[in-house]
């Protein structure tokens, strides 16, 4: 491949950010062009289920900011439960709270284990890239930093996760929907949320088995709160009434009369 095909598809690399990733959104391509050489840009392929690295181990940080392109969705399993603390999807990044720079230095945590839970493409960014873009421009610090702050409510919904099974799977759906919401990646055209979200993550963030589970996707499309369409995928999750949802995840066992399923 010639030097100058090399720095067209590293050119479209940064355009595509520009457009679609939640820390680049918005910012001028020829302005990241100074400070992102087309070199230092790795793509790389995550297969599912191989582990990408540990997180919060002890005295060590990451080199890289993995930006997800396509693919997934890359989840976070904390031990000894292995249950599912993180979901991120395309336009989004993880390992922030990995790396040596703003709250990623006093960020701590248990081992935990990031995988690609399906195939994805990520774009590497280099630590040293990272802090300079973090340096130069308030619009990136600002996403930098509420990045964590998302993560951290993200954990906070999960905290809320009753045992309840209705309850439970409504807090991971708000706390998705708050997640993508806040990512300007949610909601489509039509104001529906989809998810790729198959009923295995849902089981380990939410904790429970996964028959359950599949009864209460059941209970909330029958009432209209998701739209089945086995026409698409089937992992699929496709949220219609967010502010419903919202009523479910904040709803006692006695208000929820869909649920036991007759």
């Amino acid at each position: 491949m010639s030097k100058s095909t090399e720095e067209t598809e590293n050119l479209d690399l940064i355009e595509y950010l520009t457009q679609n990733n939640f820390l680049f959104r918005g910012l001028m391509s020829s302005w990241l062009t100074k400070y992102i050489a087309p070199e230092q840009m790795i793509r790389e392929k995550l297969y599912s289920s191989r582990p990408i690295y540990t997180a919060f181990r002890t005295d060590t940080s990451l080199e890289y900011l993995y930006v997800v392109i396509h693919g997934g969705p890359i989840v976070v399993r904390s031990t000894p439960l292995d249950r599912i603390i993180a979901i991120t999807y395309v336009g989004s990044c993880f390992g922030m709270q990995n790396l040596a720079l703003s709250f990623g230095k006093v960020s701590r945590a248990f081992p935990s284990l990031v995988e690609a839970y399906k195939t994805a493409d990520v774009v590497k960014i280099p630590l040293e890239v990272v802090k300079i873009l973090h340096q130069e421009s308030s619009i990136f610090r600002q996403r930098y930093g509420l990045m964590f702050e998302l993560q951290e409510k993200f954990q906070y919904h999960l905290l809320n996760c009753s045992t309840y099974p209705p309850q439970a799977v409504a807090a991971l759906l708000r706390a998705l929907i708050y997640q993508e919401r806040e990512l300007g990646n949610q909601p489509q055209g039509d104001g529906v949320f989809v998810f790729d979200l198959p009923v295995e993550v849902i089981a380990k963030a939410c904790q429970l088995n996964h028959r359950t589970v599949e009864q209460v996707l059941k209970g909330m499309t029958k009432i209209g709160l998701l739209k089945s369409d086995k026409a698409t995928h089937s992992d699929l999750v496709q949220v219609l009434n967010p502010e419903e949802m919202k009523a479910v995840y904040g709803a006692t066992r006695d208000k929820v009369s869909w649920w036991p399923l007759r």
